[in-house]
């Protein structure tokens, strides 16, 4: 993954401190990133290569001015070129005739240093990072180098309004179509009490990590790593729960791994408990919209208001899919309206569906099926709102 961002991926260390060095190398190393760095060169040699690098005439030292060296090694410094420079404080005054550009902290450990806002405006750094308070932060910006950060993927989460509403088929259904358009998907089970997303694609048995492996997980997950580490099923990966005893996955490293999933880009599809405990609040306020999944009937619609209030405190967007028609008058548009929500659609009762999931058939395989034809519709509309294309 190294070699995939930018200048390589690999950001550019700057500083004689050895301490900061073993620090900075540490931090590199848990971002899973390998760092050109510079250390221990004479200051003329070093500025000299800073200009070669920057593709300047030459930098002010307090021995003059230095120009490119012929033939110098420092050369290999990429000061424009690195994606991200990590400047340590006690080489500030070394840069201060570089180019400006992007991606450069400055970063140390004094933190009664009056001068260091001052340093850090001569050098044009984006931030200044104080260590060991900023190390979480900088593992972070390291790691977003390496991965390549862009676009997050669009993150969607299903939920039913009542028990039997449908919510894990169309959450699976959704995964699966949008991996058939061809967007990066992951399919994520919320629902550690559920029967397991990986069954509903017939991939229980598939080999890869489930929720419990991620039991202990501290600080940030590697989105490559894992996206590599699930089951791949039908074109999509998928994080579900095991058959075995129950483990509870603490809240910071569901937001974790979520979040992990979410840096890769394309789709996240989240099914969704009906409760709202402290990890599904994680799970929430991660997500670009839910849709909550109302059977036509008038106890689901009643069910679904209560759920819909708590979902509400921490979705930024929920809306409305009504499962068939609503007798006694109620059309979608009125189930919606009940609930305060917009209506995101309505699906029909598939006759015969769930014998063909017993047969293997994934929800939404067939794609002239009513199911699979609203989640085209969906992603058609949610995928081109996203992109800011008029869907």
């Amino acid at each position: 993954m190294a070699g995939s961002a930018p200048g390589g991926g690999r950001p550019l260390i700057i500083t004689e401190d050895p301490l900061l060095l073993d620090d900075l190398l540490r931090l590199c190393a848990a971002a899973g990133a390998e760092p050109h760095v510079h250390h221990g060169l004479p200051e003329r040699a070093w500025a000299a290569g800073v200009a070669w690098a920057a593709g300047v005439d030459g930098v002010e030292t307090p021995e003059g001015t230095v120009g490119p060296p012929e033939g110098s090694a420092a050369g290999g410094v990429g000061w424009e070129t690195a994606p991200l420079v990590l400047v340590g404080d006690d080489a500030a005054r070394r840069v201060r005739g570089a180019p400006r550009r992007a991606g450069v902290f400055l970063v140390g450990r004094e933190l009664d240093d009056p001068q260091v806002w001052q340093r850090a405006v001569e050098i044009g750094a984006e931030e200044v990072l104080r260590l060991p308070d900023a190390e979480s932060l900088l593992v972070d910006r390291i790691a977003d180098v390496v991965e390549g950060a862009g676009r997050p993927a669009l993150a969607v989460g299903v939920i039913g309004g009542s028990g039997g509403a449908g919510a894990s088929t169309l959450a699976c259904a959704l995964a699966l179509r949008a991996a058939h358009a061809g967007e990066r998907t992951i399919l994520i089970d919320g629902d550690p009490l559920g029967g397991g997303m990986d069954v509903l694609l017939g991939g229980e048995g598939a080999e890869g990590l489930r929720w419990p492996d991620f039991a202990a997980s501290r600080g940030r997950v590697g989105a490559g790593a894992l996206e590599e580490s699930l089951p791949e099923l039908h074109a999509l990966r998928v994080l579900s729960w095991d058959r075995g005893d129950r483990v509870v996955v603490p809240p910071a490293a569901i937001r974790s791994v979520v979040a992990a999933a979410r840096r890769r880009g394309g789709v996240v599809v989240v099914d969704l408990p009906r409760r709202v405990d402290e990890a599904v609040a994680e799970v929430l306020a991660q997500l670009d919209l839910v849709l909550m999944v109302v059977p036509g009937e008038l106890r689901s619609v009643a069910a679904a208001g209560r759920v819909a209030a708590g979902v509400r405190m921490l979705a930024r967007d929920v809306r409305v899919v009504v499962r068939g028609r609503c007798p006694g008058g109620l059309d979608p548009e009125a189930v919606a309206g009940l609930l305060g929500a917009p209506l995101a659609g309505e699906v029909p009762v598939e006759v015969g569906l769930p014998g063909r999931v017993a047969e293997g058939e994934p929800p939404g395989a067939h794609g002239r099926s009513a199911l699979a034809r609203f989640c085209d519709g969906f992603w058609q509309w949610a995928l081109g709102s996203a992109q800011g294309v008029p869907a």
